[in-house]
């Protein structure tokens, strides 16, 4: 009965999505939740959600302001050695993350696929490239990104149970592994819920924000700025000092790509797409700049060096006695990241096991809850598995060092797309100029660490990248598919429990 009430849908829909212009070759079948009306035929209606304008602007706020401002300021000071270069290089990552989220917005409106960088590769340079994305991204900068950020939200999260003394590692640990399972569960439970708790948790960071701000204004407004005075004095400059405070700060600005992971379900992509990128970046880099001179106005260079928690310190010297409004509200910030970053990765997983470059099982979608429940979940497992080990600082530099080749390769994408497929439609068109100082500012961010300070991570990361190639070869190329045939037993049992089906078999 269910399959006919499919096919009926299917049948029923069809006139509509002829109408539509869908800049893709792929089958019209369902890619998640994004209609305003559910098939009649799907159960559970009321978990059926759009993501527009404001959800998408909290998308990108609550994704990009959660642990980097909070974590990064510490290493992006300590680089550069200066208060001037250091604002300056805020200021500097805010603008890149605007000029690639506009060439992201190009591409998202003429290609619109969830997925991120993967449908833009596969469409530009073909299968290759996009398989390495996704093998790299799914497991290596993804998980790694959210295991950062959790941990990040576990050390401030416990921090005032022990005052003038770091929490244990295993506290810090059991805390974040927590936080990936209940926002693991969330986003497969429900894309509205996730969503509504996305925007609960970027209103709560913006108080935080706000409060750091305005304190940091009132502070300068009654003399407080000894601290800017000869700012550039003692300043570190190189090629290399600059490039690893550049991670450091572009790592804070990190999800300013998001909304293109969920493409096919924001309502009115041509629309609400650019104008959340073009209000939330900017909005995002203004709030940067003020909090770091909030920082500044506060502690010395050396102080804000040897501060534990940057906020913390600076709540504990403003705000005494409500200072614990600070970890409060930090901890909120960087779950409400983390959601964010569930939210969108999820995504990656799902069509990457639609496309046949991941096990079958991750492109399945539940049949109650219309999320890829699967997908989010191995999202979530990879993650666990990167904080048993994990060190904040080095998955930074791991993590910058392998997004950015492929942030760089994906504005190539553009460009090519340009010359050779002149047959899509562009609702945006952005100056050529834009992509080409992305390109030559992302081989200089993978190159110029190499170059100077060479270490034996990069080289990790390069060949684990190109080991991609030999699973491609062996698993998609010639299609040996006994990962499939073992995964058999496990996709039965998800099937039971979670009540999820092949993407092909639920319409849009």
């Amino acid at each position: 009965m269910r399959e006919d009430s499919l096919r009926k849908r299917k049948g029923e829909d069809k006139g509509r999505e002829d109408g539509r212009s869908i800049q893709s070759h792929e089958p019209q079948t369902t890619n998640l939740q994004k209609q305003a009306k559910p098939p009649p035929a799907l159960p559970n209606v009321s978990f059926y959600f759009q993501v527009g304008l404001i959800s998408g602007i909290c998308m990108i706020v609550g994704t990009i302001i959660g642990s980097g401002i909070f974590v990064s300021p510490k290493s992006v000071l300590g680089n550069v050695g200066a208060v001037g270069p250091c604002l300056i290089i805020w200021a500097a990552c805010g603008i890149l993350a605007t000029l690639g989220a506009l060439c992201f917005a190009e591409l998202g409106t003429m290609i619109t696929k969830s997925g991120g960088e993967y449908p833009y590769l596969m469409e530009a340079f073909g299968p290759i490239p996009a398989f390495l994305f996704s093998w790299t991204s799914l497991l290596v900068t993804k998980p790694s990104s959210f295991a950062i950020i959790c941990l990040s939200f576990a050390e401030y999260a416990s921090a005032p149970f022990y005052p003038g003394c770091d929490p244990p590692q295993v506290v810090i640990k059991c805390l974040a592994a927590a936080a990936i399972v209940v926002i693991t569960i969330v986003n497969s439970l429900s894309v509205k819920l996730g969503s509504y708790l996305q925007n609960f948790l970027t209103a709560a960071k913006m108080i935080i924000v706000t409060i750091i701000i305005v304190s940091g204004i009132v502070l300068l407004a009654q003399g407080k700025n000894e601290n800017f005075k000869d700012s550039f004095k003692d300043s570190t400059i190189s090629v290399s000092s600059i490039s690893l405070a550049f991670y450091n700060g572009l790592w804070a600005y990190d999800g300013w790509n998001q909304l293109n992971y969920i493409t096919e379900e924001l309502k009115n992509p041509y629309r609400n797409l650019p104008l959340s990128i073009i209000i939330g970046i900017p909005l995002v880099t203004v709030c940067y700049v003020l909090i770091n001179i909030s920082y500044f106005t506060v502690m010395t260079s050396t102080e804000l060096l040897q501060s534990q928690a940057v906020a913390v310190t600076f709540g504990d010297r403003v705000l005494y006695p409500a200072s614990w409004i600070v970890p409060l509200f930090v901890a909120f910030s960087t779950i409400g990241s983390a959601n964010g970053t569930c939210f969108t990765a999820g995504r990656l997983v799902y069509v990457a096991g639609r496309e046949g470059h991941m096990l079958k099982v991750l492109s399945y979608i539940s049949i109650k809850r219309l999320t890829p429940a699967p997908a989010i979940i191995f999202y979530g497992a990879i993650a666990i598995i990167y904080i048993i080990p994990g060190d904040i600082n080095t998955l930074i530099n791991y993590f910058s060092f392998a997004v950015w080749i492929f942030y760089g390769l994906t504005v190539l994408a553009l460009i090519v797309m340009r010359f050779t497929r002149k047959e899509l439609k562009r609702p945006i068109r952005i100056p050529i100029i834009i992509p080409v100082i992305v390109i030559l500012v992302s081989i200089l961010l993978v190159l110029a660490p190499i170059i100077t300070a060479p270490e034996l991570a990069y080289l990790y990361c390069v060949l684990f990248i190109l080991s991609g190639l030999i699973v491609y070869v062996l698993f998609v190329h010639f299609k040996f598919n006994w990962p499939q045939k073992i995964s058999k037993p496990i996709t039965m049992h998800l099937q039971m429990l979670l009540e999820v089906v092949p993407a092909e078999e639920v319409t849009e």
